[in-house]
């Protein structure tokens, strides 16, 4: 019994700016680019991150920054290749790889094309991108190389080594031995059977652009409050410091008791009669601390009598 074939859907024809209604508004023009080009991003997607939710979430990211930019990309020579790329770049950003991970889900795929899909997923990204733009999408060497942003040397370096790859971990794709040409239809009708089998679901594009306009609404409004509560801070900083520089006050040196000859001191000389060193009398042999010195704790609990010097005693 033979096994049936799924055929991958044919690749939707590039919008043609010539061929657009001029009279068509932008929404009208921005919703038919949406409802052709959404469901085939979102396989695609899938083959680079092997997410589902991240391939969805990717595409309408893209096509919500694409109605935010329309101007520019309605004057694109293709507007689907310039979502594609905001679409590949955000489902590629490196802090995704943060976010837990599931297992990896590839509903209604064979064993093999399970296979194919992890040994896909085991690439670098940029590989897998360049791969997925030659072999998957169909594009050339020099328009693959301008939109993965490198020369069309280092392009066809990744979609060999990429191919080489593929071909050691894989050896029942027969890519050993086949030339360039014919490993690159080999891989575009598996890759394309394997995003064929993935079930899409996007928003409708009326959804889309909604969204985009509150997500854009939302981002102008932040801005325009951070910018006025910065300015704000700015305003009372100016206002409330001071506008020239105020030296510290000087504070008075610390002094044990009023001086001699001080406005404060009243003493009338009668003091210096009464202390023992005026007079030139011993002063009191009890109240004079023993001139050795003290050793121990003990020393603090002595009698008066341990405490006066041998000739006093």
């Amino acid at each position: 019994m033979s096994k049936r074939k799924r055929q991958p859907p044919p690749d939707p024809a590039p919008v043609d700016p010539t061929s657009v209604d001029p009279a068509a508004s932008p929404a009208t023009v921005f919703d038919e680019l949406c409802a052709r080009h959404a469901d085939t991003l979102v396989r695609q997607a899938f083959l680079l991150t092997g997410r589902p939710r991240l391939a969805r979430r990717a595409v309408v990211r893209a096509f919500q920054l694409a109605w935010q930019r329309w101007p520019e990309v309605a004057a694109d020579a293709d507007p689907a290749g310039w979502v594609r790329a905001v679409a590949y770049e955000h489902a590629l950003a490196p802090w995704h790889r943060f976010r837990p991970r599931r297992p990896l889900a590839a509903k209604g795929a064979t064993p093999e094309d399970r296979a194919l899909l992890r040994a896909f997923l085991e690439l670098p990204a940029s590989y897998r991108r360049t791969l997925l733009l030659h072999d998957g999408v169909g594009l050339g060497l020099y328009e693959t190389a301008a939109e993965v942003e490198a020369s069309s040397r280092a392009a066809a370096g990744r979609l060999m080594h990429a191919r080489e790859r593929l071909a050691q971990r894989l050896p029942e794709l027969g890519l050993a031995g086949r030339s360039p040409v014919r490993q690159g239809e080999m891989l575009r009708v598996r890759l394309g059977e394997l995003a064929a089998a993935q079930e899409v679901r996007v928003p409708a594009p009326r959804a889309v652009r909604t969204k985009g306009t509150r997500t854009a609404r939302w981002t102008t409004g932040a801005a325009i409050g951070l910018t006025g509560l910065v300015a704000a801070a700015t305003a009372v900083t100016v206002l409330t410091a001071p506008d020239r520089y105020a030296p510290p006050p000087q504070r008075p040196a610390a002094t044990s008791g009023p001086q001699p000859g001080a406005p404060g001191d009243v003493s009338d000389g009668s003091d210096d009669r009464a202390r023992p060193e005026a007079s030139g009398a011993e002063p009191d042999a009890v109240s004079t601390p023993s001139a050795g010195p003290r050793k121990g704790r003990g020393a603090r609990f002595a009698p008066a009598e341990a405490r006066l010097t041998p000739a006093l005693r």
